[in-house]
């Protein structure tokens, strides 16, 4: 197994909180990494239909067969569960009872809220990091090929061709989840939505244009949106709201959580493909912004990132929010460092003054530089 960057974290809880609960995308490791830190816990999937209708019928029964706790699979499949799983916790001191893993958000969260709230503390898993498959020498020599492959897995340990594994995920997983958190009908519409999704990766949620381009009404985009969320298909980084006496953007940004799935979605399948794409330069912007995510969720912390954007044109990629500063920073997939991209930075630091932290610019050449205006990052040192 390769090692998890999360598995500390997930070794701590279990010794704060009574239960551990795993939460990602399918296929992101979740299970792979609840049995290597529990390896002595007995294990119990609820896709398996035999052992969802034994939890289903007979929650008590079923939570009796695991006196020392266990593993659970998919929780969220047996809402009923959760209230039993209570009383079977409360009745002992020990942390770190039961490990439950989920890959639809909202359900989870919503049953732990009503029945084991202050009992659970969370880990949010999703695919490799470039630090993890660095670290298991998977890491691909290319950045097209960074980006084509995205992190998932199976991809790497399987050695899965990305194309033929994206469309089985998308097949298998998410008309699967999506049906089982809202039944759609037009499964080709939602389809052409995703992928309309796919296409405006970094850049503002207008929801109205993908209605448009789609033949449905905005009220249903924002619904199935809500829904990729839930199943940790995409998500909307939110803008910063200090002005800095600027008219400020409102609207949210659309990325994915693996940027391979969104290239699979938008077409690409080769990196002659990807060297030469349009929104080649987008998905980098994608991958870098869920690398710093995959880091702050690895440590158990909340997300601190933003974007800002002036109605002016002034836009920042990433705001980090550190304590009272915001580190900016700008991600360009150029593999040669261009002067205009200092200036943009020179001028957000003008506006911000003591509350703009050290400038980062990630960008996709191979040289580190330590200027005077900022600290300028290959792509391939990101992960350090």
């Amino acid at each position: 197994m390769v090692p998890r960057e999360a598995e500390p974290l997930v070794r701590t809880l279990a010794r704060e909180f009574k239960v551990v609960a795993v939460v990602g995308p399918r296929q992101s490791g979740k299970t792979t990494l609840a049995k290597t830190v529990f390896v002595a816990k007995p294990y119990a999937s609820l896709e398996d239909l035999d052992v969802l209708g034994f939890a289903r019928d007979d929650p008590r029964g079923f939570l009796g067969q695991f006196p020392a706790g266990a593993v659970i699979d998919e929780a969220q499949r047996c809402p009923d569960l959760f209230s039993y799983l209570q009383a079977v916790v409360d009745r002992d001191r020990a942390p770190g009872q039961f490990v439950l893993t989920g890959s639809q958000h909202f359900g989870l969260m919503q049953r732990i809220t009503q029945s084991l709230a202050g009992r659970v503390g969370f880990v949010h898993l999703l695919p490799f990091s470039a630090g993890e498959l660095h670290s298991a020498e998977w890491l691909p020599d290319s950045l097209d090929e960074v980006l084509l492959h995205g992190g998932y897995p199976p991809i790497f340990d399987m050695r899965a061709a990305p194309e033929r594994w994206y469309n089985a995920y998308l097949n298998t997983y998410v008309e699967r989840d999506v049906r089982q958190l809202r039944n759609i009908q037009d499964l080709s519409t939602f389809h052409l939505v995703l992928r309309l999704c796919a296409a405006s990766v970094g850049q503002l949620a207008d929801l109205t244009r993908i209605g448009n381009d789609a033949g449905v009404d905005q009220k249903t985009v924002r619904a199935w949106l809500n829904l990729l969320e839930a199943s940790f298909i995409l998500f909307r980084l939110q803008p910063h709201q200090r002005s800095f006496r600027k008219r400020l953007v409102k609207t949210p940004k659309l990325y994915f959580y693996d940027v391979g799935l969104a290239a699979r979605l938008i077409g690409i399948e080769s990196s002659a493909q990807m060297r030469t794409h349009s929104l080649r330069g987008a998905l980098f912007e994608n991958w870098v912004v869920t690398e710093f995510l995959k880091r702050r969720w690895n440590e158990g912390k909340q997300s601190n990132l933003f974007f800002w954007r002036s109605h002016g044109g002034l836009e920042i990629d990433l705001v980090l929010e550190q304590g009272q500063l915001l580190a900016p920073v700008e991600i360009k997939s150029g593999a040669t460092v261009v002067p205009a991209w200092l200036r943009t930075l020179r001028r957000w630091r003008e506006l911000a003054g003591e509350a703009a932290g050290r400038p980062l610019i990630v960008y996709g050449g191979d040289q580190a530089q330590q200027r005077t205006d900022a600290d300028i990052v290959p792509w391939r040192q990101l992960w350090r």
